[in-house]
């Protein structure tokens, strides 16, 4: 009986010991991240994206979307990475509306900051990247008042298929891939202008130029989508389907936290969810990996005059997975 109860008394002893140690190990606090852009964040005409786990983030305007920041939140959460995940977003709005209208919304500190303008960079002036410039200052001036070392990343957007084979625009008659190119561009001249705000460009139109180039999507859905093929634009071919927007969230997530987005798997829950087979997600964060590796390296920047010595973002973000991954 008594070695018993010295066994009970020192296996009590022993679980009393580890949680004190577990207890007084430091806890990782989750990181704030702050989705500002229009409908080409929250998955307009994509009800399953724009739905898509509306109750893991936080919608400053109260209007009940998931989008693309929820996808960003499942992907980081399978990989074990902690982020509070917030969005303010206005159909067909640039930096402009989110600066004049919606600072009492996102006047705080973040951690992280992903932003987007209008998909020609200006309605009033397609392909015109001084808009989005000032805007991209103004904003900038206004977080890091908030967060000396908050973290801003530019999305550039995808070509639309609209303005290049149907609408008079700039790109009309134009390669499918121009658009997507002349946007990255734009975000280019906002990162140079502003080279203390601006840490990195989320290539987004890139992987979906990537796409069309792999033959992993259509190049046009007005002559049909080819067997095989993904459409990744919406029934308007100016939004995204499921497909563009889980390819947009899925460089956003490289790019912000360092992962390799082909570790996700082509049986991750949020390609399950909606209805993706196992070889169409994977292709995707295949395309998703090879666009952010692309992605020039500091050195280049400087040499291109970007002023992105920031993306330093390279050893941070990785040394945040290995940690999440130890």
């Amino acid at each position: 009986m008594r070695s018993n109860r010295a066994s009970q008394i020192f296996a009590r002893s022993a679980l009393a010991s580890a949680l004190a140690l577990l207890s007084a190990l430091p806890v990782t606090a989750a990181e704030s991240i702050l989705f500002i852009g229009n409908s080409f964040t929250y998955g307009d005409r994509a009800p399953s994206v724009r739905g898509f786990r509306t109750d893991t983030v936080t919608d400053l305007r109260g209007t009940n979307i998931g989008g693309v920041p929820a996808l960003f939140k499942s992907f980081t959460q399978q990989v074990g990475l902690q982020y509070d995940v917030f969005l303010e977003t206005q159909p067909g709005s640039g930096l402009d509306y989110h600066y004049n209208n919606q600072l009492n919304l996102i006047n705080r500190a973040w951690d992280n900051v992903v932003m987007h303008g209008q998909s020609n960079l200006n309605f009033n002036a397609p392909n015109n990247p001084a808009l989005i410039s000032q805007y991209t200052g103004l904003l900038g001036n206004v977080f890091q008042a908030q967060n000396a070392n908050v973290d801003i990343s530019l999305t550039a957007t995808w070509s639309r298929a609209d303005l290049t084979y149907q609408t008079s625009s700039p790109w009309l008659g134009a390669p499918i891939t121009q658009m997507g190119i002349d946007v990255y561009k734009g975000y280019q001249v906002a990162a140079a202008n502003n080279p203390s705000i601006v840490s990195r460009i989320n290539p987004v139109g890139l992987a979906w130029n990537a796409a069309f180039a792999a033959g992993v999507a259509d190049t046009n859905p007005y002559d049909g989508i080819t067997t095989g093929q993904l459409n990744l634009w919406a029934d308007d071919s100016y939004h995204a389907s499921a497909y563009g927007y889980y390819l947009h969230a899925l460089v956003v997530f490289g790019m912000e936290t360092g992962f390799d987005p082909r570790k996700l798997g082509g049986r991750e829950s949020a390609a399950v969810e909606l209805g993706f087979t196992a070889s169409e997600a994977f292709a995707l964060q295949s395309l998703a990996y090879n666009t952010i590796s692309a992605v020039p390296e500091p050195g280049t920047w400087a040499t291109m005059g970007l002023g992105l010595g920031a993306i330093g973002w390279l050893g941070a973000r990785r040394r945040k997975a290995a940690a999440a991954a130890a």
